[in-house]
């Protein structure tokens, strides 16, 4: 932590909004998102207990339970009362729905009889909120449909106006406890975002992280959108800020868009680790990763035989849908004693430790967590030239980039690398000072500046 970083953080209260936080889903997300959350703590937001997390996805009582030890037990969250969920807190213990959402709800508003309802219960079995159901609609979250409040003898008693107005009154409930005090929101959900856009409480400024990519095949800077950022793109300068994760990306979207909005690069932040080089072993290309068509892992296999250099061999770790089509690749070109699915690993810097070479024939990329964990274990990267990240990453050294979906060319630069030992040598020396940019210094120091421009500009909402 950088003290005068710290020190420059203002004096708020934070939020920080998640769709859901569970373990084991949503990959980098979640990763991400809780390591935010630290970096707060340890900057001092709330005397070092950190922000509040909130979320909104309805599950059970007991499952949010879970997933908060299950993130204390592997140190991803270190008070657990900080994590909250709505529907945890929408419930009254004396029956029904909880006072705050009772007084929200609009008594003159009834259910559609026409839509389904999802109605949520406590332990006890007693309904305390109705969720209208809108199937195979990724837009469910804008519905106008009601939700249904219900009182202790489980009689609807009003109802609120579509998601929107659920999330908010459970927003204003939260914010009603800090008075006067500046409100930080961080939104990690470009779903939450859309229906907070409008949020015009002079306290808050919301400052929404993005994730993702934001094009789709064939991933250049013009390629098309689907409807959800195209509709996203339009509520954009309303956030106080935006934070993008690379320079690459925010810089695409300014050149595309224009820069109406208030855009921030903040990397997100990497843990130090303490690499191993006894442990590296020669000829050995690993690929890490999950193993989904967006990872084209069948490249990686036919570069690395076209690659034939004696002695060498690769390890593939992961799991996925692709798991199945891969293991008959290797059989079908009989390449087994080379090549090896090896399935999960609950040890990957162990994994990057023993690796010559890492080797991504990724599609596409949104955020280089891998790329920059490999460098950091002083682990070369060879790579596809994709957006977004792996340039920003690997053009200040430490690996190699080829043209994406050439094969050839990722076979040449795996046959370099392990023929070169000198070259090897010097990318695997530079590895970790490239990978500093996304020490948790330099992101928060970024996400610091970020923050503290917003609180200090009016608000965008109006």
């Amino acid at each position: 932590m950088l003290p005068d970083a710290a020190a420059a953080l203002p004096d708020a209260e934070y939020l920080v909004l998640s769709s859901r936080l569970i373990p084991g889903l949503d990959g980098g997300y979640t990763i991400a998102t809780l390591a935010r959350a630290r970096q707060l703590a340890g900057a001092g937001v709330a005397d070092g207990a950190g922000p509040q997390l909130l979320t909104f996805d309805p599950g059970t009582a007991a499952d949010h339970a879970a997933h908060r030890r299950a993130f204390v037990e592997h140190g991803a969250l270190e008070d657990s009362s900080r994590l909250r969920n709505l529907f945890d807190e929408a419930v009254e213990p004396s029956g029904g729905a909880a006072e705050w959402l009772r007084v929200a709800a609009d008594s003159a508003v009834s259910a559609d009889p026409g839509v389904e309802y999802r109605v949520l219960r406590d332990t006890e079995d007693r309904p305390f909120v109705a969720l209208p159901v809108i199937p195979g609609n990724p837009d469910w979250h804008l519905t106008d449909e009601p939700v249904l409040v219900f009182d202790a003898d489980g009689e609807a008693v009003g109802a609120l106006h579509g998601f929107r107005g659920l999330y908010r009154a459970w927003l204003d409930h939260v914010t009603a406890a800090f008075g006067d005090r500046p409100i930080v929101v961080i939104c990690e959900s470009r779903q939450l975002g859309e229906l907070i856009a409008d949020w015009s409480d002079p306290r808050v400024r919301i400052v929404h992280t993005i994730h993702t990519m934001h094009v789709e095949a064939p991933y250049t800077p013009d390629s098309t959108m689907n409807t959800l950022w195209t509709r996203w793109f339009r509520l954009a300068d309303r956030f106080d800020a935006v934070i993008w994760p690379t320079a690459t990306q925010r810089d695409d979207v300014v050149a595309r868009f224009g820069d109406t909005a208030f855009h921030a690069v903040v990397p997100n932040p990497i843990a130090p680790v303490a690499p191993r080089p006894d442990l590296r072993e020669d000829g050995l290309v690993v690929v890490l990763g999950r193993l989904a068509p967006g990872k084209r892992v069948d490249h990686a296999i036919s570069a690395f035989l076209a690659a034939d250099v004696p002695g060498a061999r690769m390890e593939i770790w992961g799991g996925g849908p692709e798991q199945e089509r891969l293991q008959a690749l290797i059989d079908e070109l009989g390449a087994g004693d080379r090549i090896v699915l090896a399935g999960y690993s609950d040890a990957p810097g162990t994994v990057l430790d023993r690796a010559s070479v890492l080797v991504t024939s990724t599609a596409f990329e949104g955020q280089p967590l891998g790329v920059v964990e490999a460098l950091m274990h002083a682990t070369p990267v060879i790579s596809y030239d994709v957006r977004y990240g792996i340039r920003d990453v690997l053009q200040r050294g430490g690996g190699m980039l080829v043209p994406s979906g050439d094969i050839d060319a990722l076979g040449r630069a795996i046959r370099t690398l392990l023929t070169d030992p000198e070259r090897l040598a010097a990318l695997s020396a530079e590895a970790p000072s490239v990978a500093a940019a996304w020490s948790p210094e330099s992101s928060l120091e970024a996400l610091t500046a970020a923050i503290a421009a917003a609180v200090a500009a009016p608000p965008r909402r109006a």
